[in-house]
């Protein structure tokens, strides 16, 4: 008889009990007796195992008891209600037939194994309880995350990868060239000659896709972007990649504290949809990773149904110098917050989630809208506990001769945004938005330490394995 696989996930909702079903995974362990033998399985749309059950009258038993873990199987039996702890059904199998088989050198043991060695088969780690968690918690966050713009009537756009502009001002930009590189064409000043290149002008891969946004905001009204950004920033801490992903809501008509609200109900929503449809999975990271944190699961339900604390620059920089807190890195006004800073903020000062509001202008990118001091822009960061910064975003400057001097003070050349500054010329309306990084909200609300165990296959300099 021919049985249509059932994948775990629609199995262990307990209406196929007596039923005979088909499944297909790889084999996570094998207890093997002479009469009995039980083998787990696991085909990733789940954080369960499925138990079965191999008698030893299944014509090839001994093939079936000696297999090694991470070997892929077909298995069809009958579901019954299980005795054992921990399951409400198993399988009592009438026959197993092995699809892929593993020997000796398969890198996954059980045995414990580090989040430094699985970074090193990457191509594997998938399988491990850890990373089938974590990668089912960012499937849901990305399908959360447009569920949430899509409901307010945010249209989803494709910005460009590849660039001639740096969105950020930063120069931290991964050049896109198909010039030779051992002959490379120069100008008589002997520069670089890049109207031979591909695109006949220099090109990167981008930073952000917050310019295009900003120019269909000014015709759809509201809209977001979700896609990969790079960062040529030579670091090599627990936070940073040179490759990773942005989600950057753009509203048109809109000010400073109507994005702050937008991304505190974002933030809030994230939250709970991991809190509701991902709780085992959760609860298994916090109970092996966050030994330091056993509180971590309270602390996301409390960011979820608390107001957020609102500050300014100025009042974070004040409380940091009267605070009695020892910094490694500076309080003086006109300093970047450093993350000790914003974790002091959120973790021992107000004990919430924090949106510090009015940066200094040297301190945030061109684009942003100035205050009537001069001094400060229209910038906010939102700080989290754990964290520190998981938003960063801002009201744009609409003014078109305060956007032109702003490039001039930086030594920016206008003409590299003149289709951006035209958004100022033609038909400018107040609008604001902000960026949030997609690994380090994941880092934030599974718990883990590292972003490189967030992203399938990190970037980061001097690698680039898989």
């Amino acid at each position: 008889m021919s049985h249509e696989r059932v994948v775990l996930r629609e199995l262990f909702r307990g209406d196929l009990v007596g039923k005979t079903v088909t499944v297909k995974g790889w084999v996570r362990s094998v207890r093997k007796s002479k009469k009995i033998s039980f083998v787990v399985l696991n085909d990733g749309t789940t954080f369960d195992n499925l138990q079965i059950v191999v008698d030893a009258g299944l014509n090839n038993y001994e093939e079936i008891a000696s297999m090694l873990m991470g070997t892929s199987i077909s298995a069809v039996g009958k579901l019954v209600r299980s005795e054992g702890r921990g399951q409400n059904v198993e399988m009592q199998a009438d026959n197993i037939s092995i699809i892929g088989p593993v020997d000796m050198s398969y890198p996954l043991q059980k045995k414990a194994t580090s989040l430094e060695y699985l970074r090193e088969q990457a191509h594997l780690r998938v399988r491990t309880n850890t990373f089938g968690a974590i990668f089912r918690i960012r499937h849901g966050m990305a399908m959360a995350t447009h569920e949430f713009f899509n409901k307010r009537g945010f249209f989803y756009l494709n910005a460009p990868i590849i660039t001639a502009q740096d969105g950020e001002g930063a120069g931290e930009m991964f050049k896109v060239t198909m010039l030779n590189l051992n002959n490379l064409p120069q100008k008589e000043n002997g520069e670089i000659d890049y109207s031979k290149d591909y695109f006949g002008k220099e090109t990167s891969l981008t930073v952000t896709g917050q310019l295009e946004a900003e120019c269909f905001a000014m015709g759809l009204g509201a809209v977001y972007t979700f896609g990969p950004t790079f960062r040529s920033e030579n670091s090599n801490t627990a936070r940073h990649l040179s490759e990773f992903w942005m989600i950057e809501p753009e509203v048109a008509f809109a000010d400073l504290e109507d994005v702050a609200r937008l991304a505190t109900d974002y933030i809030k929503h994230l939250i709970g949809h991991v809190l509701e449809h991902h709780a085992g999975e959760l609860e298994f990271l916090v109970k092996n990773y966050c030994e330091d944190r056993p509180d971590h699961i309270e602390m996301l339900k409390s960011v979820r149904d608390r107001e957020f604390i609102k500050i300014t620059y100025t009042e974070a920089i004040d409380i940091l110098n009267k605070s009695g807190q020892k910094f490694s890195f500076p309080t003086d006004w006109g300093c970047e917050l450093q993350s000790e800073h914003e974790r002091f903020l959120t973790e021992k000062h107000f004990l919430a989630p924090t949106i510090v509001t009015d940066y200094p202008k040297k301190c945030k990118a061109f684009y942003m809208k100035q205050n009537p001091d001069g001094q400060t822009v229209r910038a906010m960061d939102i700080l989290v506990p754990g964290v520190g910064e998981i938003v960063g975003g801002s009201q744009r400057e609409d003014n078109l001769e305060k956007l032109q001097e702003r490039l001039r003070e930086l030594s920016m050349k206008e003409e590299d945004y003149w289709w951006y500054l035209e958004l100022r010329k033609y038909g400018s309306v107040p609008h604001a938005g902000f960026g949030l990084g997609f690994e380090r909200a994941l880092m934030y609300v599974t718990g883990m330490s590292n972003v490189r165990d967030v992203i399938p296959f990190p970037r980061t300099p001097k690698s680039a394995e898989f």
